[in-house]
């Protein structure tokens, strides 16, 4: 059990990071009856789930794609709140719009049904392979979520659980010892169909031709589950979040930033800041866990085995304000590189930007027309790039930026230059500096290897007592879900090293 400083009678944790996860992370141990206090660097909440705006153009500035909103309704309900009173969100019917190197052209829609009739009127691949393998992703689902997404993997007990056991009388269905890619040559007929469900390797920043076919499972988070856009944005998330965590009582402090975790004998004392020390023997982390050991701790040999991990890849985004409309376009958009196999070698091998990248094209304003003037629209303009390890990301943005112009007008029939009138460039470098990501990684280490969901850093630090981590570096890994999955576990395991003594 810990030995805890308390304030007024209430056990006191200091949560370093205002991400998805911190807030979630605050808001549950608000709950539980913590006196919780969250410093974040930045003048704003969020994250990487924040935005961005120029020119009366407003930008998502992180993810654009909403899945498993049952995690965020579930804090309200946890603080006896309806979520419907404060936060409110849209299933997308047409998901996104598939452009192909072939010249195919595929819309993917959240009814299974349709979807499969338009990859087979549109890509020809048999209807009956694509719901098949919708349901192998959902039976995938249904063996793993209880493990890997919601469980403490530092806990021994988990490894004799039931849903552990049941995960693994049902090993031969996840495919643990084949790629993604080859596990979706042997399931589609077309290239076109491998293509389209290999990209969600890069929804947790991994390699379709080296990750295993575990992954799979991904698909089913948006065709099965469902996915969304709250009715405000992608930053509603994040606004609605902090509106509860303050109704719970947590203090915030913005512009804070945490300058070292201190600690005696193995055991966490408090934070220090600018500004002074705050005491309390209960500190998290929603910083990355490699900079958490370097900079707040001091820890080289704790870094070097974070840091030592692959690396999930970076993102270079540019928000465009576009003076004009463009029909040819869905809110969400993907066009294909002519060689995939290609790209995911330079993204993870030589550390270099693909000339023929894949670029992904958000339309907030198709949603939220007030997300850009009348008759115009705002584009969230994404390639993968590698983490930053040095690149000259100047010279890179440059290159970046007139291949995926070149890209898309290509595509359009049409040269997209003369719409452009607003652009925020948001490359690694931007990314480390606003979010702690360790090289601009956006989601911690990569899943690449065959048990990497077992070797992502633990929500409960093993070396220094009343430490803990939450949010994409750690288990079970990056994207909003699995934030606030991990903010679930970690608010579990406090209460339990606790002993539920918190008032």
């Amino acid at each position: 059990m810990l030995s805890l400083f308390s304030m007024e009678n209430k056990t006191t944790a200091i949560i370093i990071g205002s991400g998805v996860g911190g807030l979630a992370l605050s808001i549950r141990l608000a709950c539980a009856g913590f006196a919780v206090t969250v410093l974040e660097k930045n003048g704003f909440p969020g994250g990487k789930l924040s935005q961005v705006s120029a020119g009366g153009y407003r930008f998502d500035a992180g993810p654009s794609l909403f899945t498993m909103p049952q995690l965020v309704d579930e804090l309200f309900t946890l603080c006896g709140e309806n979520a419907r009173d404060h936060f409110s969100y849209s299933r997308l019917h047409t998901v996104c719009r598939y452009f192909f190197p072939s010249g195919r052209q595929a819309d993917s829609f959240s009814d299974a049904g349709r979807f499969a009739s338009e990859l087979e009127n549109k890509l020809g691949e048999p209807r009956q392979n694509v719901l098949r393998y919708l349901r192998e992703s959902r039976k995938k689902w249904e063996l793993t979520a209880d493990v890997f997404v919601f469980s403490d993997f530092s806990n021994p007990g988990t490894f004799a659980s039931k849903a552990f056991l049941k995960g693994l009388a049902g090993l031969h269905r996840l495919h643990v010892f084949e790629t993604m890619h080859g596990y979706h040559t042997r399931r589609f007929a077309t290239p076109e169909a491998v293509q389209l469900f290999d990209r969600y390797a890069t929804y947790n920043g991994s390699d379709p031709y080296r990750v295993p076919a575990t992954l799979s499972v991904i698909p089913h988070l948006e065709y099965g589950i469902g996915a969304y856009l709250p009715d405000n944005g992608m930053i509603g998330i994040t606004d609605a979040l902090f509106a509860l965590a303050k109704r719970q009582g947590v203090e915030f402090r913005f512009g804070e930033a945490a300058a070292a975790i201190t600690h005696h004998a193995g055991e966490v004392t408090g934070v220090k800041t600018g500004r002074g020390t705050y005491p309390s023997r209960l500190v998290v982390s929603n910083a990355d866990a490699a900079p958490t050991y370097r900079h707040l701790l001091g820890d080289e040999a704790a870094f070097g085995r974070e840091a030592g991990k692959e690396r999930s890849t970076s993102a270079l985004v540019f928000n465009w304000g576009m003076k004009g409309a463009f029909p040819e376009l869905s809110i969400h958009n993907i066009f294909f590189s002519g060689n995939y196999e290609a790209e995911f070698r330079a993204l993870f091998h030589t550390k270099t930007f693909y000339a023929d990248a894949t670029v992904y094209v958000f339309i907030g304003s198709r949603h939220i027309p007030s997300d850009a003037p009348p008759g115009c629209e705002n584009w969230f303009v994404m390639v993968n790039v590698p983490e930053n390890v040095g690149q000259d990301w100047d010279a890179v943005v440059s290159e970046a930026r007139a291949a995926v112009i070149k890209k898309i007008s290509a595509r359009l029939g049409k040269d997209i230059v003369p719409y452009i009138e607003t652009e925020i460039v948001e490359d690694p470098r931007w990314i480390e500096a606003r979010t702690s990501a360790w090289h601009g990684s956006l989601y911690g280490p990569a899943g690449n290897g065959r048990f990497s969901a077992f070797l992502r850093h633990a929500n409960r630090s093993s070396k220094y007592r009343g430490l803990y981590f939450t949010g994409g570096s750690v288990h079970p890994g990056g994207g909003i879900p699995m934030c606030l999955a991990s903010a679930k576990i970690t608010s579990d395991i406090i209460k339990k090293d606790t002993d539920g003594r918190n008032k």
